[in-house]
Order: C-alpha cells, then sequence, then structure tokens
C-alpha cells in the first residue's frame, strides 16, 4: 500500500499534465483499492493475531522498519485510505484543469494518504516519528497551496510550527520509554508491566507524548491553528482537517490506552484538555459567518470530545471513543465538501449573503442537513447512537467521568446550536440578502459527499457487527462493570434524558441566537481586554507573542555570542568544552594506573620542543612568525607519530603541516605584519586560562578515553584481513581505500565542496576564468613592478616574454618557462635552479607513493599532497604565470575528473557481479619485474590522489594568482 501510494504521488503531476484535473479518477485507485483490501480482513481476527512485517534499519540501535495491523490501525487505516479515495475524486469536480499547481496539489494529497496509512501501521517509534513528521510537512504544503496569498503562508507556518514542536516533545517521551522497555516497538511500549509502577520519569515521559498528540489534533492551546488552516482549499479541509491528520492525535492517544490506565492523574488531566477544548471550540463556532470556519471550530469541538472520552482509557470508554471517531470522519468529512461546492457555486461562505441555496441546489442541501444532523446527534443517525453510548458509558463508570460527562453534555449542547446554524445559514433565508441563482452542479459533484454522508444511516444498521469489532481492541482495557452497547434504540435512564436535555436545550440556544450572540460580544475579551491581557485569552495571538519574544531573544543572544569575532566565537566554544567536561571530569576516579610517561627516549625533546613552539606561537606579536611556529609544532607532532610505529600518519601530517604552511603564507600577504595589540591585560589573561583549561580537559579526556576500551583492539586482526582481502601489506591504506572506503569517500567528498566555495568565499568571481598562457602575453609586459620613479632602468622594468626567434636580445634568460613574466627584481635565480631540479624529482615521487601505497607508506592522499606541493613550489619560484604553464589546466576538471573516477571505481565491480567497491586483485608477470599486484582498490586511490591535487591547485589559483592581480592592480594604480 505505501509503496503504491509512493508511485502514485509521484507519477500524479505528469497525470495532471496529461488528463487535467480528472488525473484525480486514477490517482482515487490507489487509496480505494487499499481500503477494499483492508475491507477484506476480518478486523476480530486481527485483535488476536495481528498482520506484522518488520526489516531491520539500524540494528546497532535496535530500530526496524516495523508496521503492525491490529483492529485500532485497521479502522484508521480504513478512514484513512475510504475517505481519502472519495475525497480525490470529489478533487477531479472540485478544481478546474487551469487551476495553478494542480500537478504539485494531487502529488502531495496522494503522498498524504500513503503517509497516514503509514502513520498508523507503524509500530516503530522511529516510524512512528518518521511519518508523524511527513503529515506535518505534507499538511505545511497543502494548507499553503495558495502561495500568493498571506492568510495561506501563515496560516501554514502556524500548523508547521505547533505541529513541530509538539512532535519533538513526543519523540522525547517515546525515547523515554523506550529505553526501560527496552524495544523500540510501540507494541512492546504499551504492554510491558513498567507501567505498573510508573514512577515521574515516566509520568513525564507520558506528558512528553501527550503534548505532540495534543498539539496534532488540534487541542487548547493550540486549537488556534486548525481554523487558521482553513485557508487551504477545501479538499484539504474534508481530508486532513475532518477525516486524517486530526486524528493522529486521537489514534495515539488510543494507542496508548493499556499504558494510560495505570496513570489516573494523566487520564484526568487529558479528560480536562479535552473538554476544555470541547467548549471552547463549539463556543466560538457558534460566533462564525463563515460557514468553512464554523466547521473548523465544530471540529475542533468534536475532537476535544473524542480526546476527553479516549483519555479515560477504560475497556467502554475506548469503545465508543472509537465509535465517535468513526462517526466524526463520516459526518465531517462531506459537510466540508458541501461547503466546497456552494463555495464553488455561490461565490461565498459568508452565511448572511447565502439566502435560498436549499431551493437552488436540493440534493447539496439534503447532503449538508444529514450530516449536520448526525454532527448534531439526532435519532436515528449514527452520531447519536454514538453519543448516546458516550453519555452511557461515562454514568456507568461514575467516580469522576460523571464529573465530565456534566461538562460534555455542555459542549454538546453548543454542538446542537452550532450545527441549526450551519444548517439555517447554509441553506435557509438569509434576510437582506438577495437569493442565489440555482447553479448546475454535476453529479460527479455532489455524488462523493453523498456516499459518504449515507454512512451515518448505513453504520446503524451495523452497529452490532462494528461494536464487536471496535470491542476486538478495547477487550485488552479494564471494564467497569456492565458493559456498554452500541444501541440504536436507547434504553430509558440518566444517559437517554441527558441526551433529550442536549437536544432541548441546544434548540433553546439556537432559537436564542440574537440575545447568544450578544452575550457572547459581551462577554468576548476583544471587548474588555486589550494588550498583554488579550493575548492571553486569545490562542494566536498569544502564538504570535511568542514567536516575537523568540525573534527579540534571538537578536540579543547572537549578539551577546556572535559579535563576528573570532577570537570571541572561538573562546565562547572553549569555555562551553570546559563547563561541559569539568563536572563530569571531578566525578572520576584517579588517573589510570597504567599510565606510561613516555615510550621513546626521543619523545623527552621532541615535547619540550613542540611545547616551546606552541608557547612561542601564542606570545607571537608577527603573523608570519607564529604560523611558523605553529608548523614546528606539527612536524613534532609527525616526528611522534614516526616513533609510535605510524609511518603513513607521520608523511600525511608533515605534508599537510606543509601545505597550511604554504596557504597561510599565501593568505597572509593581504594581512597585517602583526597581530592587533589587546590593551587589557586581563583579555590576556582570560584567553591563557581558556587555552590551557582546554588543553588540560582534552589531555584527561583523552587520557581517560583510552583507559575506557572495553573491547580488543582490532589493529591485529585488520593485519591478516589487509593482505587477504585487500590484497596489500599495508593496513593503513588498505583500510582507507577498501575496508572503511566510503568515509574516504565522503571525506574526498567534502574536499571537493571545500573547494568549490574556497575562491566563492574570497573572490566573487567567475570560477572557470580562461588560464592565463606566456604565450598569450603581448610583446611588452611588465608585472610586480616598483612604483613609478623606481631607480631602475627601463630595460629591467619592460622586456619581451616572446620566444627567441620573435624577440630577439632582449629576452632574459631563465630556468622556468614562465619566469621571464617576473620583473628581475622579483626573480630569485637560485630557487629557480632548485625548482627545475625539485619538480620533476616530486611529481615522480607523488606517482611512487600513488603507487606503493597499498603495500608501503603512501597513498593517493599523500601522493596528492606532494603533486601540489610541487605545484606550489613552481608557483613560488615562477610566479602565477609559471603555475600555469606547470598545470595548463582548470582546478574544476582535476576535481570532477577524481570524484568520476572514484565514483567509477565503485560502479565497475557491479559489472562483474561483485558488490559496491569490491575489490579484486589481478596479478601480472611483468619481464625483469616480475610478479606484480593490482589491486581494483588503486583505481580508488587515483580518484583521491586527483581530488587532492585539484584541491592544491584550486587553493593556490584562488589565494596565490587572484591575490598577484590584486596587488598588481595597486602597483598600477600607485
Amino acid at each position: 500500500m505505501l509503496l503504491a501510494h509512493v508511485v502514485a504521488a509521484l507519477v500524479a503531476p505528469l497525470l495532471v499534465r496529461r488528463l487535467g484535473r480528472n488525473a484525480f479518477y486514477p490517482l482515487a485507485l490507489i487509496p480505494g483499492a487499499s481500503a477494499l483490501w483492508l475491507a477484506s480482513l476480518d478486523p476480530v481476527a486481527l485483535a488476536g493475531s495481528p498482520r506484522e512485517i518488520s526489516v531491520t534499519w539500524i540494528p546497532a540501535l535496535g530500530i526496524d522498519l516495523g508496521f503492525r495491523l491490529d483492529t485500532l490501525s485497521w479502522v484508521l487505516a480504513l478512514i484513512a485510505t475510504g475517505i481519502g479515495a472519495i475525497v480525490l475524486l470529489y478533487c477531479a469536480r472540485y478544481f478546474k484543469d487551469t487551476e495553478p499547481g494542480l500537478g504539485r496539489f494531487a502529488g502531495l494529497l496522494t503522498a498524504f494518504a500513503g503517509t497516514m496509512v503509514g502513520l498508523v501501521l507503524a509500530d516503530d517509534v522511529m516510524m512512528l516519528y518518521t511519518f508523524w513528521e511527513l503529515t506535518t510537512i505534507f499538511s505545511y504544503l497543502l494548507v499553503g497551496h495558495y502561495q500568493d496569498r498571506q492568510a495561506s503562508r501563515r496560516a501554514a507556518l502556524n500548523a508547521l510550527i505547533s505541529t513541530t514542536a509538539g512532535g519533538l516533545a513526543m519523540l522525547v517521551g517515546l525515547l523515554m520509554v523506550a529505553v526501560p522497555a527496552g524495544s523500540m516497538r510501540l507494541s512492546v511500549i504499551v504492554a510491558d508491566p513498567m507501567w505498573e509502577q510508573a514512577g515521574p520519569s515516566l509520568i513525564t515521559a507520558m506528558a512528553l507524548i501527550l503534548v505532540g498528540a495534543t498539539s496534532k489534533s488540534a487541542l487548547v492551546p493550540t486549537h488556534f491553528w486548525l481554523p487558521g488552516a482553513m485557508a487551504a482549499p477545501t479538499p484539504v479541509s474534508a481530508y486532513l482537517h475532518a477525516a486524517a491528520m486530526v486524528k493522529a492525535g486521537v489514534y495515539l492517544i488510543l494507542r496508548l490506552a493499556p499504558a494510560l490506565t495505570h496513570l489516573e492523574v494523566v487520564t484526568i488531566v487529558l479528560a480536562a484538555v479535552g473538554a476544555t477544548t470541547m467548549l471552547v471550540g463549539g463556543w466560538r463556532a457558534l460566533r462564525q459567518t463563515d460557514i468553512k470556519l464554523l466547521l473548523a471550530y465544530g471540529t475542533v469541538s468534536q475532537l476535544g470530545f473524542v480526546t476527553a472520552v479516549a483519555g479515560v482509557a477504560t475497556h467502554d470508554a475506548v469503545m465508543v471513543a472509537l465509535a465517535m471517531l468513526i462517526a466524526h470522519a463520516v459526518f465531517k468529512a462531506p459537510l466540508f465538501m458541501v461547503v466546497g461546492i456552494i463555495d464553488k457555486k455561490f461565490g461565498t461562505r459568508d452565511l448572511r449573503m447565502l439566502s435560498g441555496v436549499g431551493r437552488a441546489a436540493p440534493i447539496v442541501a439534503v447532503i449538508g442537513t444529514l450530516s449536520a444532523a448526525s454532527m448534531a446527534a439526532l435519532p436515528p443517525l449514527y452520531g447519536f447512537v454514538a453519543k448516546e453510548a458516550i453519555f452511557t458509558a461515562l454514568w456507568t463508570a461514575g467516580g469522576w467521568q460523571r464529573l465530565l460527562l456534566v461538562a460534555l453534555i455542555a459542549g454538546s449542547i453548543l454542538t446542537v446550536a452550532y450545527s441549526w446554524r450551519f444548517v439555517h445559514g447554509a441553506f435557509g433565508r438569509a434576510p437582506g440578502a438577495p437569493q442565489v441563482v440555482p447553479p448546475r452542479i454535476a453529479v460527479l459533484y455532489w455524488l462523493p459527499p453523498a456516499v459518504v454522508a449515507l454512512f451515518s444511516v448505513g453504520l446503524v444498521l451495523v452497529a452490532g457487527p462494528l461494536e464487536q469489532t471496535l470491542r476486538a481492541y478495547s477487550s485488552m482495557l479494564p471494564g467497569t462493570g456492565a458493559e456498554v452497547h452500541l444501541a440504536v434504540v436507547p434504553h430509558l435512564g440518566i444517559p437517554l434524558l441527558a441526551s433529550v436535555v442536549t437536544l432541548g436545550l441546544g434548540i433553546v440556544t439556537s432559537m436564542l441566537a440574537r440575545p447568544v450572540a450578544v452575550w457572547q460580544k459581551t462577554l468576548s475579551p476583544q471587548s474588555w481586554a486589550d494588550g498583554a491581557l488579550l493575548e492571553a485569552f486569545d490562542a494566536e495571538r498569544g502564538f504570535r507573542r511568542i514567536l516575537r519574544l523568540t525573534d527579540a531573544l534571538s537578536i540579543v543572544v547572537t549578539t551577546l555570542f556572535q559579535r563576528g569575532s573570532l577570537p570571541y566565537t572561538l573562546g565562547t566554544m572553549l569555555v562551553v568544552l570546559i563547563a561541559l567536561v569539568t563536572p563530569v571530569a571531578l566525578s572520576q576516579t584517579a588517573p589510570p594506573e597504567n599510565l606510561v610517561l613516555f615510550q621513546h627516549p626521543i619523545e623527552l625533546i621532541v615535547l619540550p620542543v613542540a611545547a616551546l613552539a606552541a608557547l612561542g606561537a601564542a606570545r607571537s606579536r608577527r603573523r608570519l612568525r607564529a604560523v611558523f611556529l605553529i608548523t614546528v609544532t606539527g612536524y613534532c607532532v609527525a616526528l611522534l607519530f614516526l616513533v609510535a610505529g605510524a609511518p603513513d600518519v607521520a608523511i600525511t601530517q608533515v605534508l599537510v603541516e606543509t601545505a597550511m604552511t604554504v596557504v597561510l603564507v599565501l593568505v597572509m600577504r593581504r594581512l597585517p605584519l602583526h597581530f592587533s595589540r589587546r590593551p587589557l591585560r586581563i583579555g590576556a589573561w582570560a584567553r591563557w586560562g581558556i587555552a590551557i583549561a582546554t588543553a588540560v580537559v582534552l589531555c584527561g579526556g583523552t587520557l581517560y578515553a583510552a583507559d575506557a576500551r572495553y573491547r580488543a583492539a582490532l589493529g591485529p586482526g585488520l593485519i591478516e584481513k589487509a593482505f587477504t582481502i585487500g590484497g596489500g601489506h599495508n593496513v593503513v591504506n588498505v583500510t582507507l581505500v577498501d575496508a572503511r572506503v566510503w568515509d574516504t569517500m565522503g571525506e574526498i567528498a567534502v574536499l571537493l565542496v571545500v573547494a568549490t566555495g574556497v575562491a566563492s568565499l574570497v573572490f566573487v568571481t567567475r570560477r572557470e576564468r580562461p588560464i592565463a598562457r606566456v604565450r598569450d602575453l603581448e610583446s611588452k609586459t611588465s608585472i610586480w613592478r616598483r612604483r613609478v620613479g623606481s631607480q631602475l632602468p627601463q630595460n629591467a622594468l619592460d622586456f619581451d616574454a616572446r620566444p627567441d626567434e620573435v624577440a630577439g636580445g632582449n629576452r632574459w634568460r631563465t630556468w622556468l618557462s614562465a619566469g621571464l613574466t617576473l620583473a628581475p627584481e622579483r626573480r630569485m635565480v637560485v630557487l629557480e635552479v632548485i625548482t627545475r631540479i625539485a619538480f620533476p624529482m616530486m611529481m615522480m615521487f607523488s606517482i611512487y607513493l600513488l603507487m606503493a601505497g597499498h603495500n608501503l607508506p603512501g597513498g593517493g592522499f599523500a601522493g596528492g599532497l606532494v603533486a601540489g606541493l610541487a605545484l606550489a613550489l613552481r608557483y613560488i619560484a615562477g610566479g602565477r604565470y609559471e603555475l600555469s604553464e606547470a598545470a595548463p589546466v582548470q582546478a574544476g576538471f582535476i576535481l570532477g575528473a577524481g570524484m568520476a573516477i572514484a565514483v567509477l571505481s565503485g560502479v565497475l565491480p557491479l559489472l562483474f557481479g561483485g558488490s559496491v567497491f569490491s575489490t579484486i586483485t589481478p596479478v601480472v608477470q611483468v619481464p625483469l619485474l616480475g610478479e606484480l599486484h593490482f589491486p581494483s582498490a588503486l583505481l580508488f586511490d587515483i580518484g583521491v590522489y586527483l581530488v587532492v591535487l585539484g584541491v592544491m591547485l584550486d587553493f593556490l589559483r584562488s589565494l596565490g594568482s587572484q591575490i598577484d592581480q590584486q596587488q598588481e592592480a595597486e602597483t598600477d594604480a600607485r
């Protein structure tokens, strides 16, 4: 079912493009077929033997793709798929072919239907949360369908923030109960005996879960988002806000009912919140003149009603709550669809402007009146059967539940009143309004709501089997005495009297509509409150105020901690690190007993040098001196790696330190010579304190972490595996390009992103600029000039870069390809000679490191760094034109080629029946050289080599050549 909904959602835009609005008909087949399959199952049998399926997802955390179909999920899935199919059929006539974004809407609505099915079937906590948030996202996109309307965007954002905040609270609560239960399965959690002795932790967890449930079902105080969501197209309201998404919170409460039976305090609070929501929603519904908003507040009221009953969590309460949940779906969905027909055909939803709709559209009026009558619980409709069962269950239970019954009777009186207000306002006569013109309403337009509305009659005929089905789930809960039934003919007693009183007082309230309206206006906070007091009584105003306060607080916090100062930001991060680690460190025992002060005598020499270099870098006033001292510390660390028997790591450390030094020196050409002087000594002491404390924390943490090993080291086991599986003797390199190849793949992808962003962050220029070659220069060129007025002769400033046969005698001899492009005072002949000799040797050495890395120290990363340093040497000796002669290709081409080769090395094994990145090692007999091994991982290492080389070339081009151009332009300007 889930896969079918995904496929349908993906092809929906294509279907709409080809079929227009008629594409909703084939799309409706998917949820329709799902509903038929669900209807073919025996829900009573599912209670004893649920259908389960589980696929391992994250075994280390016990997270599976787990789904479970029992009686409760069967009921909710049948509602989601059945009404979902009918709403899709309704969309085919509701929208026009010219509706903007219709394909997107069709895909989103179909995807939402599948997501709702996944939510009620999910048995794993993380799966439930995933589908929970997906419904939030799809709801946000559907509510905000009219992107050009501010009301739609604001309503979508309100719903998104409210339900997402509740969802996060729910996730925390679910994880809090999953840990003591020892399982991520929801069915296991609710059946765990821990609930019998629930303490503060479990009660807190349950409260957090219910925060998510109440926010999803729009209960007080987050009820405001649901009426705002009426800015969405009416099919969204008919499905999401009547039959699907808003039911998710109630579903979760019903799912947790076995646990709630042991938490009476929580059930009382939940019932109180539900009753309050029912009263608030009903009261606000009586004030609405927009019939869609009237139904929206009515939905809030009904959700509070169902939640209050479900929260009681007894055998009878859960059964009647499920019955009422079904009733709400079958009378509220057609009511919203009727509103959509009225809005489209008569151009307004204002009941003060609608006059004579009942005569102009009699079939629509019958559908709306029938559904509203079921909402008002008029006998013998199914709404009456469900509500009568609720009254009976609460009265029979006794205790505080009878007090809840009084509150629900008051809310039901309001339900009768706003139901009549809807019927009279939508289909009756409006004083002073002109009679509407009878429109033509297609059969396929009113047929979908008619089909759903008929269930308010049809379910009465199957009340007995339906009760048996619902009891299949509720039977696991404790009873309260005599069972309550879904009785078509009610028994004489207090519950029936309560129903009569409800209908009578509801009719009286309807007849006294004007006095009630005056009373409402008088009591409304908008009449007597303002400012903060008004926001305290108005949930949406309060919510907007919270958002404004959050924005203001974020501005204050940002100005405190994000001042644009790198030392301040780094200091803040380190202080937080110290504050978090210190309390834990103080609670630890003495240092490990197996602590070794030093492993090799050379450490006694290297460590003081590193310490002195670090102190000197911290005290240095000159930037260049600090960079070189930091490099010394890096070389010392490389020497320690070498002493510890890690030549690969030592080589990489030396090369990285050298490359970083080159890059830093290039950058410092645009920085002041000295660091800024700090006038306050207290600032210097604070920085020293943070630095020393950070060093202590990191060193101490490293010592304790090394002592915390509880498994044998992996290293010895990798030695044999590296050769038998990877075909190499260098365990480090084989691990990087074979055993942990995905890690390395991610690292080179990060390098690619870094290289892409470097020049974009430093220079706002077009990346792939033409490469300037010596042959492209004009005959006379002079770069890196002295200022005007220099005492050098003119022929030392202007020289000819063309070949000898063209330039004649006015040509300076050079050891490099582009040496002529440097002014004589900028040249260093000794460096040119060294570069001429060293460059080919470094390039050969880089190839050697690449090829030998599988068995000896080296590898693609080290080889790429050596090649990059060779290019850096050419650039330092001969300038930016020399760099272009050494590497006449774009850095992006090398980066892309390297990444493509790395990906290709992973995909190629699939062509030969292997798996991604599987390694094969062909053996080739070569004359003189003997037996040579060519592991396929070498191809991946070549990709790494090219990516690292491309990064170095990009750094040299962006931080070297472009800075050269800037300085040349500045010199020319002077």
